[in-house]
C-alpha cells in the first residue's frame, strides 16, 4: 500500500527510491514527531541497511519538496511531520518532550485581529507553547 507522503512524493516528480519509500512509509505512520535517531531506529527495523546519513538526506530533500516539517521545540533535536492537511499549533511539555497537537478557534481568530490591527493580512503561521504539566492541586 502505498503512504500519503509517497504519493506526494511522486506527485512532485522526486524519484522514489526503496529506502526513500521505507522513510515515507515511517513518517506518514508516525503519530509523533521523530528526530532523525528514532525515524532511523523505525526504518531499520525494515531495512537493516538503511544507514542514519541516508535519514538525514532524505528529510532534507522531503523539507526541501515541502512535504514535510521540520520542528525545533528546544530540546536540540530537528523533529519531523507530514505537512497536515488542516493547520495545528504544538504545546511541547518541556520535562517529558511531549507534543500535543491543538486547534483553538478563538487563538485563531486573536492572530488573525492582531495581524489586522498591525496592519497584515495573515498568510500563515505558527506557533510553539512550552510549559510543564501542572499537579493535581494547581489546577
Amino acid at each position: 500500500m502505498v503512504s500519503p507522503l509517497e504519493k506526494l512524493c511522486a506527485e512532485r516528480g522526486m524519484r522514489m527510491t526503496e529506502q526513500r519509500r521505507i522513510i515515507a512509509r515511517v513518517l506518514s505512520d508516525s503519530e509523533d514527531h521523530p528526530d532523525a535517531e528514532v525515524l532511523y531506529r523505525r526504518a531499520s527495523r525494515i531495512d537493516a541497511k538503511i544507514s542514519l546519513a541516508t535519514i538525514y538526506r532524505t528529510v532534507r530533500l522531503f523539507e526541501e519538496a515541502g512535504v514535510i516539517s521540520r520542528h525545533d521545540f528546544g530540546d536540540g533535536r530537528s523533529r519531523f511531520e507530514t505537512i497536515p492537511e488542516d493547520h495545528h499549533d504544538h504545546l511541547i511539555d518541556i520535562k517529558s518532550g511531549e507534543v500535543i497537537e491543538f486547534l483553538d478557534e478563538e487563538l485563531e481568530k486573536l492572530q488573525e485581529k492582531i495581524a489586522k490591527r498591525l496592519g497584515y493580512k495573515l498568510v500563515d503561521h505558527r506557533l510553539e507553547l512550552y510549559g510543564v504539566r501542572l499537579r493535581k492541586n494547581e489546577k
